[in-house]
């Protein structure tokens, strides 16, 4: 990133902060434009440019060119049974199941045996967790390639998606912590997947929150979990990111952008006029700080906005300051003795492949997959290569059947004997 745009966003949170201290209406009302460039920033993990070549085109023709794409865009359309668990707080936290489908069994397979007087073991279960200011439909591709042969859980993180709003941060004013995502996923498992082996998934906030659940439930994951890989994730050590500015801009961002969010979260609804106002900044940004591909399909990053764009700007500040906060080195050595897939983009500048990096050190046997020209919605961006090296995870585990097929895409299709 250059310096002129380093100096763009400096601005932008310095004019935000001033705006919070003043405090008056008609303040903020000049704010929310400058205030929904910075909520873009965050709302991607990052604090970051903004891209200035959008403005060359009419205003006009991009609300038409979102519209199409929304209409177009068969994205995030994948629905399973729904249900409901509630966490130690009384959150409710939306999760959906697809389960496996008899018919996509490999024909070569063994016959299956019926069990007089017994019961069959459970399948195995995936559960995906997904990353800050997304949602379950962030792994629309993988759900799509593994839908019916195996079974799956999809679930929303508290405060996203179809989850409700966090209880204890809505009534008691108490902020997210990762150990409190940690305790929502075991509430999850403990509703959608209460007996049999579990292969656990996590994207970026997602990989936290197994790394938390691991930490509080070491029994949990030593008696179920078969196989874990996480995206685009890390262990710690979040605040020393530099998301691509250079030093006086990290600097500058990291001073005033607490106050930022704090100042923003409490004038949610003046703010989001102002980030819909500014929506084509604001998926500039998105697009830079998602993905480092050129050729990113336009439906697939305008899907990617509009999950970001959903989130609430209280819900984004009022979880940002825990990643700083997020330390689970030590919880990954419960993970030591299981198949574990380690993956991200060379080019993610929210959590760079540093970090990834850094956790493959720490389980030497796990495989570790640096994807190229690819950022943080890696899943989203590269598909395929996430599909495949998450298949050969789940066949490792005998989550997935040796004779089954997973396309990259989001197909799927049964060997046949040749």
């Amino acid at each position: 990133m250059s310096e002129s745009s380093a100096e763009v966003v400096v601005d932008v949170a310095s004019a935000a902060v001033a705006a919070s201290a003043a405090g008056a209406a008609g303040g903020w009302r000049r704010a929310t434009g400058l205030a929904g460039v910075a909520i873009g920033v965050v709302a991607t993990g990052a604090a970051a440019g903004v891209a200035l070549e959008r403005m060359t085109v009419g205003r006009g023709i991009r609300q038409k060119a979102r519209l199409a794409l929304d209409s177009a865009g068969p994205y995030g359309a994948l629905r399973g049974m729904p249900g409901k668990a509630i966490s130690d707080d009384g959150t409710e936290l939306h999760y959906e199941v697809d389960d496996v489908d008899p018919d996509a069994a490999p024909a070569s397979g063994p016959r299956r045996r019926r069990l007089f007087g017994r019961k069959a073991p459970a399948p195995v279960t995936v559960v995906f967790s997904h990353g800050y200011c997304l949602s379950q439909d962030s792994w629309h591709f993988q759900r799509a390639a593994l839908r019916g042969v195996v079974r799956t859980v999809h679930w929303d993180q508290r405060s996203h998606g179809r989850s409700g709003r966090g209880v204890a941060q809505s009534r008691d004013d108490e902020p997210v912590t990762i150990e409190q995502l940690g305790r929502d996923l075991k509430a999850v498992i403990d509703a959608a997947a209460p007996e049999g082996p579990i292969v656990l998934v996590g994207h970026s906030m997602g990989g936290m929150t197994v790394m938390a659940l691991a930490d509080q439930c070491p029994e949990l994951i030593r008696e179920r979990v078969v196989g874990v890989a996480f995206v685009g994730t890390s262990s710690g050590r979040l605040g020393e990111v530099n998301y691509g500015l250079p030093v006086a801009g990290v600097n500058v961002v990291r001073r005033v952008l607490p106050g930022v969010l704090k100042a923003l979260g409490q004038r949610a609804e003046l703010v989001e006029k102002g980030r819909r106002a500014t929506a084509d900044l604001f998926a500039g940004v998105i697009k830079r700080y998602s993905f480092a591909s050129r050729d990113v399909d336009p439906a697939v990053a305008r899907f990617a906005e509009r999950m970001i764009e959903s989130t609430p700007i209280d819900v984004v500040a009022e979880y940002y300051p825990a990643f700083n906060d997020h330390d689970k080195t030590e919880a990954l050595a419960h993970f030591a003795d299981l198949p574990v897939l380690v993956l991200a983009g060379v080019q993610d500048l929210v959590t760079p492949s540093e970090h990834s990096e850094a956790i493959a050190d720490l389980l030497p046997d796990a495989e570790l997959v640096l994807v190229p020209d690819a950022g943080h919605l890696v899943m989203l961006e590269h598909p395929e290569v996430v599909t495949d090296r998450l298949a050969d995870l789940l066949t490792r585990t005998g989550a997935v059947p040796a004779g089954a097929t997973v396309k990259g895409y989001g197909s799927t299709s049964t060997a046949q004997p040749g």
